[in-house]
């Protein structure tokens, strides 16, 4: 009893232990930040067209291949289960259940069954499962079960006081277990007792299957139980026992017979009916998250886990197997090798072994630890070329045979059975048998650099070095020393390659594949093989020949070629295996893969463990290319709209619905065969794009024109068999309609009228404008030629003034020298002394001396040169008297007062008590010049 408690007590470590050195199906893991929603998944389902529908915490999450999607629940709350029936997408959470449908847009729309039905629902009930059967759609919440009946829209409901844990279909029946209760089944709406024996009694009832005509149940953690007779019996002890030590949440059985468990704490468990757990699937070794909520198998056979924290699938059937080496014991593996049943890696951290298709973990060697270059089996023998030198290798043991560092390679030389040549660090070493016994027999002298990549062609070596170029060198006939070195320092390249292939040596590097040709003794470029990559394509030179010498392997960037001869033709077979670069991480220059369990079946080894390869199933299936809603946007100053188009008509969109979004799709889900997209716009790019992972396509800022979207796919180097294609057409703009093509016509029309209108009221008011600016101009110059006659006439005036101011003068003077002269002669006849006879005389001169007649001369002359004077003296002085004024007369024509004094008849002193009184009436200052103030009026 103790032994088998540390059994049950070391169970699970010893599964963890195995699980290590598994060699697992592709998987693939999806996180919450994938698929943008909650982190718990409690169910799964899929539709015809292979989109999967998976009950989250956050919603209803919908995947296509491509995109994700989520729909929250009609309440907000957890969605626990989903079932697809039809083209209904069915889903029970708390306190509500219905069902989704695509509308014409191909987004979800719900309809709620139980608000419909007018369900009296009970409180805090939730929802946990759905199953469909022959028109009825049962929901099962932890106290009830709605049969509903979608022909007559009715529904039927199974109270329970005991919680029932799950509900189960088997073939056409349904059961399902009242805890504490057993197990029941519903006939006709009713239920009905299987078997309430205790050892199903009191414990949970995962699933229940029907094997070889019988019930068989498998419970949380009591194993499996087989019902027949009304009795139940263990099924399977061996498989029961391994069993029990876990915890099993979900199960499922699948399409070839096996069974899938999900346990609460150690992933999932691969059950092998006849062999027992095939291999476990937990967060150590591939998965996320070591509680599985749900289990689900698509149509292609894929196990859909829901997971406690994310969402994974398992490609089961998949041609691929992966060793991952989870521990970091193993490190990059560079060379593999299988002698009878064991498999032995050669990685950087040393020589592993272990049986072959084993769980048992690899083993390290002893005294191989450091890194192994090449494997080699010649005659049945292994030989590893190592860091320390060369070893033999019989089963777990090393024998070395060559104590020289640096081993790269090691090939069997066929002129002779008992010799092998190797290249290590510094050239090339002959090793022989000798009494069964190899040891190292000679270096080959004349030629010292590194021999990491050489082959034999009879009595030449050709070795490559990626830095100099290739050597080649012939040798004697014992292999002892070269004769001769042909160097090519032209034929280089990084990650360059040499093999040789059915008695050819072959080169390859960036530029292509070239063939050794034995009359020019050159290389020569093969335009087939190098057909196999591009400079774009090209990461390794390394071409590896298989074990039988029929076929040899290509590395590309993004595929892993198998090339093999044709007999009836010259065209080689090249098959292209879809594993890019990016997925097999294999060890770049140092690229290896071996051949195992026949022709067909291979080993590659990676930088993380390896893969194991079934050529000929590799078969990628026909399938489809689909398009999702079509989102349709405003121009970038509006932003983005929510605007869905109709899948299945045309769509005639609005000049400002310009800007598009497609999402393509594929339905396909292989780990390693990922699809690819290209597409053609008919009516703008009628050419197809390149290859893209990228499914999502957006055009922006379309013309007004009428296009068709055509879509296809590719996974591998297979096409979908079918291209997606939808029609549109984006209007022209407003503006440019006919109506507003007509409306511009007569705006046109009209424009040329008014401006034809304007133009001429224009220039017409520019003419007028000219013409009075004319005009304007002409009065101008006429006045300016009036001005110019006044100025004549002023300034003739002014002549005019001035000489009769000057004529006025020399009168006035002359009137002065007259009175001056009669003076004198009238004093020279007082003188004489006959009064009486000279009387007549004297009175004709007193008559001349008379002022009154010569006054009114002076006075019209001088209103001839200065009308205006007295005027204006009369008006700023009136109380002048006439003599005043005869006065200021005769002080404007600057006449002293020596010249005014014959005039008055008075002396010069008279005068100047004149010109003294005369001041005085004119109130002038006495600083102030009379006659100045006179010349100013």
């Amino acid at each position: 009893m103790n032994k088998y408690r540390l059994f049950l007590f070391l169970l699970p470590a010893l599964f963890g232990y195995l699980c290590a050195a598994q060699e697992l199906p592709p998987i693939q893991n999806f996180t919450p930040l994938d698929y943008h929603a909650g982190t718990q998944n409690w169910a799964i389902a899929q539709s015809q067209d292979k989109v999967m529908y998976i009950a989250n915490n956050e919603g209803l999450i919908v995947f296509n291949g491509a995109f994700w999607k989520r729909y929250p629940s009609p309440n907000g709350s957890i969605v626990r289960s989903v079932l697809v029936n039809d083209e209904k997408v069915y889903t029970g959470c708390y306190m509500e259940f219905g069902f989704w449908q695509k509308n014409k847009f191909g987004l979800l729309t719900y309809t709620s069954l139980s608000d419909q039905l007018q369900l009296n629902l009970l409180e805090d009930e939730e929802f946990w499962n759905i199953i469909a059967l022959e028109g009825f759609t049962i929901f099962q919440s932890l106290s009830r079960i709605y049969i509903y009946n979608e022909g007559k829209g009715s529904v039927e409901v199974i109270e329970s006081s005991e919680v029932i844990r799950k509900l189960f279909k088997v073939g056409r029946h349904i059961y399902f277990q009242r805890m504490n209760k057993g197990i029941y089944q519903i006939e006709k709406g009713h239920d009905i007792l299987l078997s309430d024996q205790a050892e199903i009694k009191n414990t949970e009832v995962i699933n229940i299957f029907e094997v070889q005509d019988e019930l068989v149940l498998l419970t949380r953690d009591k194993g499996f139980f087989s019902y027949h007779d009304g009795r139940l019996e263990v099924w399977n002890s061996d498989i029961s026992t391994s069993l029990l030590e876990f915890s099993i949440y979900s199960a499922i059985q699948l399409n070839n017979g096996d069974f899938a468990l999900g346990t609460i704490s150690n992933g999932l468990i691969y059950l092998n009916t006849d062999h027992g757990i095939a291999y476990q699937v937990n967060q150590s070794n591939g998965i996320s998250n070591n509680t599985v909520l749900a289990l689900f198998q698509d149509v292609d056979d894929n196990i859909w886990l829901g997971l406690d924290n994310g969402i994974s699938y398992i490609n089961t059937n998949a041609p691929i197997k992966i060793f991952r080496d989870m521990r970091g014991i193993l490190g990059s593996v560079y060379a593999s090798a299988i002698v009878n049943t064991t498999l032995y890696l050669g990685t950087n951290q040393g020589l592993f072994y272990k049986p072959m298709h084993s769980n048992i973990p690899f083993e390290l060697i002893d005294n191989t630890q450091g890194q192994v270059w090449s494997l080699k089996v010649i005659d049945g023998e292994l030989f590893c070329g190592h860091h320390d030198g060369t070893f033999l290798v019989t089963d777990q043991h090393i024998t070395k045979i060559a104590d020289v560092a640096g081993t790269w390679n090691i090939k069997s030389l066929n002129s002779a059975d008992n010799l092998i040549i190797q290249g290590n660090y510094d050239g090339l070493y002959v090793l022989e048998k000798v009494n069964g016994n190899w040891k190292l027999r000679n270096k080959i002298d004349g030629f010292n650099y590194s021999s990491r990549s050489f082959e034999v062609l009879n009595q030449r070596v050709f070795v490559n070095h990626e830095y100099r170029g290739y050597f080649n060198l012939t040798v004697d006939d014992a292999f002892s020393k070269v004769v001769s070195t042909k160097v090519d320092t032209l034929l280089k390249g990084e990650n360059s390659g040499i093999t040789k292939y059915q008695g050819q040596i072959l080169y390859a590097y960036n530029k292509g594949i070239f063939k050794f040709n034995e009359q020019s003794r050159e290389f020569e470029r093969d335009n087939s093989l190098s057909e196999i990559y591009s400079e774009e394509e090209y990461t390794s030179g390394q071409i590896v020949a298989d074990d039988g010498g029929e076929r040899f392997w290509v590395f590309t960037r993004d595929n892993l070629t198998l090339v093999s001869a044709i007999n009836l033709v010259d065209q080689p077979k090249v098959e292209r295996i879809p594993l890019p670069f990016d997925t097999r991480r294999d060890v770049v220059d140092y690229e290896n893969i071996t051949t195992i369990d026949g022709d067909n079946n291979y080993l590659l080894g990676t930088t993380y463990g390896y893969m194991m390869l079934d050529v000929g199933a590799i078969v990628v299936k026909d399938f489809q290319v689909q398009l999702g809603p079509i989102n349709v946007g405003l121009n970038e100053k509006d932003g983005p709209l929510d605007f869905f188009i109709e899948e299945n008509a045309t769509a005639a969109l609005a000049n400002d619905e310009n800007n598009l979004e497609v999402n393509a799709y594929t339905p396909e889900y292989y780990k390693y065969f990922q699809p690819t997209y290209q597409f053609k716009l008919l009516g703008s790019y009628d050419k197809w794009s390149d290859w893209s992972s990228n499914s999502l396509f957006s055009f922006s800022k379309l013309a007004p024109s009428n296009y068709t979207l055509q879509v296809r796919a590719k996974i591998g180097n297979k096409l979908s068999s079918n291209t997606a294609s939808y029609e549109f057409s984006i209007a022209q703009p407003w503006y440019l309609t006919y109506y507003m093509l007509a409306v511009y016509v007569m705006a046109i029309i009209t424009f040329s009228l008014l401006l034809h209108y304007i133009y001429r009221t224009y220039y017409h008011r520019q003419r007028q404008k000219i013409i009075a600016q004319k005009n304007k101009e002409f009065e101008l110059s006429k006045l300016q030629n009036e001005k110019e006659i006044i100025d004549m006439k002023n300034a003739q005036l002014q002549m005019d003034y001035k000489s009769k101011s000057k004529e006025l003068a020399a009168s006035t003077m002359g009137v002065v020298r007259k009175n001056e002269l009669l003076t004198q002669i009238k004093s020279k006849l007082v003188e004489i002394g006959d009064k009486q006879q000279l009387a007549p005389v004297i009175k004709i001169i007193d008559q001349n001396l008379s002022h009154n007649k010569n006054w009114q001369l002076f006075t019209e002359a001088f209103n001839n040169a200065d009308s205006e004077f007295f005027r204006r003296m009369k008006v700023l002085h009136p109380e002048l008297t006439p003599n005043d004024l005869k006065l200021c007369a005769y002080l404007r024509l600057n006449m002293s007062s020596k010249e005014m004094a014959p005039l008055f008849n008075i002396s010069p002193a008279s005068v100047e008590i004149k010109r003294y009184r005369l001041r005085k009436k004119m109130n002038l200052d006495k600083s102030q010049n009379l006659t100045e103030y006179i010349l100013s009026v």
